[in-house]
């Protein structure tokens, strides 16, 4: 029934680690814009073609730029032909306007107005038409009827042939009119004369080189090629089929996440807590991204992707930070613009990020983190740019302004942090670097309550960090581990040797059995306390495992003596467990007995301190109780190297300093 049990339970906890990643991979997708879009390739005009070499997949017309379509539409309408009617009544207009402004005019005045007025309705005042550009040049056809005669425009006048003055701008009109339908027709016809592709380019011929420059010509031919592509794209696109194949991709690159975490870092995969955390981070950088995408495509790098490898590291190692980002990167690459350079800036800066955060043990680290993530994008921008144009001409401070506020967003890792410690029960290097100041309450209390178990606690503490720092391990959480483990003393701090001062021993007035459950209750009053006073599970790991399933020593034996025979309870004897599962846990238990022997030592003699020192640590190997964390025989030989070192220079034999007996003035 318990295998069954088992079984089910990790076949749940398999299912869920499917089903967040399937999740994840979803929403990434469904929060990502979804844009019709052909291939592009990454280039610039005067930069070098760092593809491979380029070739024609298909047949494909070579659109001419902007500016010479705008050239030969505008050569088009200066050849255009123009149609007049002729207005028979401007003439009797015009000299009605004149006769009604004589006041404003002598007698002289007016008949000369009249006269140039005659002269010009003679040869013709035209109408300019619009859209035609210059008038000159310009064949006209002049329309009486259903017949037209052809003329040259410079045969008329125009107003612009004219002075300013109160003939042209207020009396006279144009008698020839443009005829605006039949005009348009001919521009219309002109203008779709114009061609707006220069050449063909055939399958397989080829376009460009690696290494290269990209000509104006070339370019041109590229960004043909593009619109084709988009063209053939668009004809055959489909939503759901794109958001398949983009899944597709999400899930493969999760499917190798989950094989590196399952081969290097099953304890991430085995904690659901640990994989839900890891998705959550995912999506909401992947929400940030998409948003930068919709609102600006140029703001893609606004987004704080840093952030992502940071808290990855905080929580775990580097190799799990950088797998976990790279992973990221590859998954979001497919869906923001410019593949190439995001996977670029991002790669690089996550791995900077990763290094620098290596010990952050103090706030201040951030701010020097912040400036590692800037200098990082600022020198990819600045040597993308000097590689591709060969001078600094073309830097664009608006890249640096972006750049430092991904910088400043970054120093959201720190309330992140403690946000995640406290949602999925984590324990960071911040938070034991809190817990490990003698300030901190629980510490405080045991001082005062049982000042020689603080003591024994401080010496284990400093002796676990160095053996650990030594085997490779996490020694910070060793440290706070071994200063929290024996606080449970502190319910009957006079019950244990190392507390008693007066030389009154209470445990005379009890029996074994009596003194054995006070003793072995340390760790269950130990752990009620780290509840009280909130202490990471990870340290209360310490206070559980400390003494694993070992037996009280001394009222053990004492029983013994009185029942060879073993007839009676064991378990009053034993404590509750259970044993070590890490390096830390296992080296903090091992310290903690040495040190508590190597004290209650009469001798410290070399010989009598390394037989001690075996005798403990072969007597943990042989009860089984280093079974199950991850230390080797390797480890347990420096381990006892280590310690003998530790205790002949903390317990070394000193000098018997001689009786003086007159002091010399």
């Amino acid at each position: 029934m318990s295998s069954f049990l088992t079984g089910t339970v990790k076949r749940l906890s398999l299912l869920y680690r499917i089903l967040v990643m399937l999740a994840t991979s979803a929403l990434i997708i469904i929060i990502f814009p979804h844009t019709q879009h052909g291939t592009h390739y990454d280039y610039k005009v005067g930069a070098v073609w760092r593809g491979a070499d380029l070739e024609a997949p298909y047949d494909f017309a070579v659109i001419k730029s902007s500016d010479e379509v705008r050239d030969e539409q505008e050569a088009e309408r200066q050849k255009a032909i123009l149609y007049y009617r002729v207005d028979s009544t401007a003439h009797e207009v015009a000299l009605s306007r004149l006769e009604s402004g004589r006041w404003q005019l002598t007698s002289g005045e007016a008949r000369r107005m009249k006269r140039q007025m005659d002269s010009i309705y003679r040869i013709g005042l035209m109408e300019e038409p619009e859209g035609v550009g210059d008038m000159a040049g310009h064949d006209i056809v002049l329309l009486e009827g259903n017949i037209g005669s052809v003329h040259r425009s410079r045969e008329y006048i125009s107003l612009d042939d004219l002075e300013a003055g109160l003939l042209r701008d207020s009396i006279l009109v144009p008698n020839l009119v443009v005829d605006a339908a039949r005009t348009q027709l001919e521009l219309d016809s002109r203008l779709s004369q114009v061609a707006y592709s220069s050449q063909m380019v055939m399958a397989g011929d080829h376009i460009i080189s690696k290494g290269e420059e990209v000509s104006e010509e070339k370019a041109q031919i590229i960004k043909s090629l593009e619109a084709e592509n988009e063209r053939r794209f668009s004809d055959h696109y489909s939503l759901w089929g794109q958001m398949a194949g983009q899944m597709l991709l999400a899930v493969i690159a999760f499917v190798a996440l989950y094989m590196f975490l399952k081969n290097t870092r099953h304890e991430i995969l085995d904690d659901n807590r640990k994989v839900t955390m890891v998705m959550l981070t995912m999506v909401m950088m992947s929400g940030v991204v998409a948003l930068m995408t919709r609102v600006n495509a140029d703001w893609v790098l606004l987004a704080p992707m840093c952030l992502v490898p940071i808290l990855m590291r905080v929580f775990f190692d580097m190799r799990a930070a950088l797998y976990i980002h790279l992973t990221l990167v590859i998954i979001l690459a497919n869906l923001v613009p410019n593949s190439f350079e995001f996977i670029f800036y991002q790669l690089i800066t996550g791995i900077m990020s990763i290094i620098a955060v290596r010990d952050l043990e103090r706030r201040s680290q951030f701010f020097v983190l912040s400036g590692v993530i800037f200098a990082s994008y600022s020198f990819i921008y600045t040597a993308g740019v000097l590689s591709q144009d060969t001078n600094l001409l073309s830097l664009n401070a608006d890249r640096y302004l972006i750049f430092f506020l991904n910088a400043i967003l970054t120093l959201l890792a720190y309330p992140l942090i403690y946000l995640f410690e406290k949602l999925f029960g984590m324990t960071t290097n911040l938070t034991l670097m809190e817990l490990s100041s003698t300030n901190n309450p629980a510490l405080r209390y045991l001082s005062q309550k049982a000042p020689g178990t603080f003591q024994h606690s401080m010496q284990v503490a400093n002796i676990s960090e160095d053996l650990v720092s030594e085997l490779g391990g996490n020694a910070l959480l060793a440290k706070v581990g071994a200063l929290y483990h024996d606080i449970g003393k502190t319910k009957n701090p006079f019950y244990f040797t190392e507390n008693q001062t007066s030389g009154f021993n209470p445990h005379g007035e009890l029996d074994y059995a009596e003194s054995a459950r006070i003793i072995t209750s340390h760790v269950t009053d130990g752990l009620a306390l780290a509840r009280k006073y909130h202490l990471p599970a990870e340290v209360q790991d310490f206070i559980r495992t400390h003494h694993g399933t070992t037996y009280t020593g001394y009222f053990y034996a004492k029983e013994l003596e009185r029942h060879p025979d073993g007839d009676f309870d064991v378990t009053q004897f034993r404590y509750p467990g259970p044993r070590p599962y890490s390096r830390e846990t296992a080296v903090v238990m091992i310290v903690d007995t040495v040190e508590a022997a190597c004290r209650s030592m009469k001798q410290h003699t070399k010989e009598a301190t390394d037989k001690m020192i075996d005798n403990l640590v072969d007597g943990k190997v042989k009860a089984g109780q280093l079974d199950n964390c991850a230390l080797t025989y390797g480890d347990i030989a420096r381990i006892r190297k280590i310690l003998k070192e530790r205790m002949m220079s903390i317990y070394h034999v000193r000098v018997e300093y001689p009786t003086v007996k007159k002091e010399v003035k």
